[in-house]
């Protein structure tokens, strides 16, 4: 039937890509000769408006739905670029099964890749299954013996100059053969001959997948991290006296021995004095209180200025040297807010909000009121001006030698400014980590993750039965979360006081501590954890006499710490790569509802811990060892080892009665080998 009265036929469309891309690729024009469907495309997040997050020496592996109309082959190929690479680079994709193709790369630098998959018709491939057919039938072949000598020669006028004397030896053995054409039909169907054939694709009717997605990729420290907060305030060994920076970094070689790699810092600046709080929240300050280091702002300055009581930048480029030479990173909290006395207030009034009466609208949390913070107007008309300020504040304190930022209540500023300020800043600085503290709902969590944050803080922290903590662990490994939301697991913070360590002893701190460096790949401690101090408000999470307003001495020397217990553990996940990554939990059988029991597993090294989450009786369970997923024959023997005490034995067979008392050991963590 032919075209209607009016009706106009398009040309073939000369796009230099095309595909379906979930909705979001340009539809393809009737008469298209390069359409291709590329389809189902993973790993992306949201049609590709969001980046995966990987670290340097990850393999990509990407898969997709390559297809079209009738029965031609197709063949298909990943495209990726790295940052500072002028074209793309290429990676082959293999069929698979049902129209699925699959291929990877490696990403290998830290930066921004991007990738995309194309797909073509690959006549050659047709050609040679249809004339193996064809021969296999019997009939004359002469016709398609020209023809795959045609598409052989096509081939060979576009290969690269490099695969010239290949070439030229397939040119001799087709022109040797050309007298018999069995021979010569076996030449046209060698292997090699296709191999050589596919390194020249036909690229004139490829379909390219839209639109390019990309990938996020950070140092090891992204994925695998030990954080120790303290306040350097609390530093001085004379009680009542504010710590200075050189009192902190008298602290760092004792951090350092427990084996962590961050140590945070929260705000570092001058402290308002309007509306200063005292003692546990109080809003009456008296003269000698130092008020809370969120508070930030006074007359000797902002957010790009010390607390004098702490020292002066000279002492800060000394404790940044202190801290690296003990093998420890800085993190800097980066709180957006201000004291109503912040030079900002004075200077830009135009970048907050103020009430109907005339005053500055202060923080608040119904009920909870905090009069000594004010915040930016997120909305307001100088809303670029103010973007603009608050980026340059990280990149004065880049240029002070800070590559890590911890970054305080992000879920109450606006998606729009970390989309930006963190693409910002990583397109100069892509080292530069940030860590939300996004203690807030689910999809708000999901959505700062998605806007570039290197790492969360998570539920972990209200997490404590069986089912809680694999439900949770699933959710963050099993879903799409996994791919661009790294948990960072706390136990405590200076904010949070849980319930389960305010009521379970030294065996609760004990228990969550192996739990939060073990399921997670990277977790932190807030300073305080290692004395097991639970002291708490009254019906509250929140610690008493918190050192978020007050001063905090402590002895160092005091025995019974948990720092050798702390080191041993930071230890095992160093020297264990199956702990160096959250994503690889499983979790096995325990016949006992007060015990978890799960695994990690990566580059021939396997990890089984069992951990009692009752801290106040021994549990005695059956642990059922996945020996068959370990490849282990039923009476196979294999050797184990108990990392925390280094104990040796040998396990025949799945299960295996361990005791586990928290006075004594809450925790087991196994090695599992073949036996020699």
């Amino acid at each position: 039937m032919g075209p209607r009265a009016h009706e106009s036929i398009p040309s073939p469309s000369r796009r230099t890509t095309s595909g379906t891309g979930d909705g979001v690729s340009e539809a393809a024009s009737p008469g298209d000769l390069r359409f291709i469907a590329i389809e189902r495309v993973t790993p992306q997040i949201d049609g590709g408006r969001f980046a995966i997050k990987r670290i340097v020496g990850d393999r990509i592996d990407v898969t997709a739905d390559v297809f079209r109309e009738g029965h031609d082959e197709l063949a298909a190929r990943l495209l990726y670029r790295g940052p500072g690479d002028a074209s793309w680079r290429t990676a082959p994709c293999a069929f698979v099964d049902n129209d699925g193709y699959a291929g990877n790369f490696v990403v290998d630098r830290i930066g921004t890749f991007a990738y995309t998959i194309e797909a073509w018709p690959d006549e050659f491939a047709t050609w040679r299954r249809d004339f193996a057919k064809k021969r296999a039938a019997g009939g004359s072949l002469e016709v398609d013996v020209r023809e795959g000598r045609s598409l052989v020669a096509a081939a060979a006028a576009r290969a690269r100059a490099s695969e010239g004397a290949r070439w030229r030896a397939v040119s001799r053995d087709l022109d040797e053969a050309t007298a018999d054409e069995r021979t010569l039909a076996s030449a046209l169907l060698d292997d090699s001959l296709a191999l050589l054939v596919a390194l020249a694709p036909d690229l004139s009717r490829a379909s390219r997948y839209a639109p390019e997605l990309r990938i996020d990729v950070d140092r090891e420290l992204g994925r695998f991290s030990a954080w120790y907060e303290f306040f350097p305030r609390s530093q001085s060994a004379t009680p009542g006296r504010h710590g200075t920076l050189a009192d902190a970094a008298r602290r760092l070689p004792a951090i350092a021995a427990m084996g962590f790699d961050i140590v945070y810092l929260p705000p570092i600046h001058p402290i308002g004095t309007a509306f200063r709080k005292g003692p546990n929240n109080s809003p009456t300050a008296g003269p000698g209180d130092p008020g809370s280091p969120w508070a930030i702002g006074n007359a000797a300055g902002g957010h790009t200025a010390l607390e004098p009581a702490l020292g002066t930048f000279d002492d800060f480029d000394l404790f940044i040297k202190a801290a690296r030479k003990v093998g420890l990173e800085v993190a800097l909290d980066y709180a957006l807010q201000c004291s109503p006395d912040h030079p900002y207030v004075r200077d830009h009034p135009e970048w907050f909000a103020f009430r109907s009466d005339g005053t500055l609208k202060y923080a608040e949390n119904p009920p909870k009121k905090y009069q000594d913070i004010v915040n930016f107007d997120w909305f307001g008309p100088a809303a670029p001006e103010l973007y603009a300020e608050l980026r340059d504040v990280v990149e004065f304190w880049i240029a002070r030698g800070i590559s890590v930022f911890r970054v305080d209540n992000p879920h109450t500023k606006p998606f729009a400014f970390w989309d930006w300020m963190i693409a910002s800043v990583r397109a100069r600085h892509p080292e530069v980590l940030f860590l939300a503290e996004a203690f807030t709902r689910p999809k708000v969590l999901a959505r700062l993750a998605k806007a570039g944050f290197s790492q969360s803080y998570t539920y972990f922290t209200w997490r404590n039965t069986k089912e809680e903590l694999t439900a949770y662990m699933l959710e963050l490994t099993r879903t799409e979360l996994a791919e661009y939301h790294r948990p960072n697991f706390w136990p405590n913070t200076p904010d949070i006081l849980p319930s389960y360590l305010q009521t379970g002893g030294r065996a609760a701190f004990r228990i969550r501590l192996a739990l939060a460096a073990t399921l997670s790949s990277s977790y932190g401690i807030y300073s305080g954890y290692e004395w097991c101090e639970n002291a708490a408000l009254p019906g509250r999470e929140e610690y008493a006499d918190s050192e978020k307003y007050q001063l905090r001495q402590r002895d160092y020397d005091e025995p019974g710490t948990l720092a050798p217990e702390i080191a041993r553990l930071n230890a095992i996940r160093r020297e264990n790569v199956a702990l160096h990554d959250w994503r690889g939990v499983s979790f096995y059988r325990a016949d006992d509802d007060g015990v978890l029991f799960f695994g990690k597993h990566a580059g021939g090294n396997t990890i089984l811990v069992a951990v009692t989450l009752d801290p106040f009786v021994a549990h005695d369970p059956l642990l059922w060892v996945p020996t068959g997923e370990f490849g282990f024959a039923d009476d196979e023997a294999y050797a184990v080892t108990e990392l925390l005490g280094g104990s040796r034995h040998v396990w025949r067979g799945s299960p295996q009665r361990w005791r586990l008392d928290p006075a004594v050991n809450p925790v087991a963590i196994f090695r599992i080998a073949h036996a020699r």
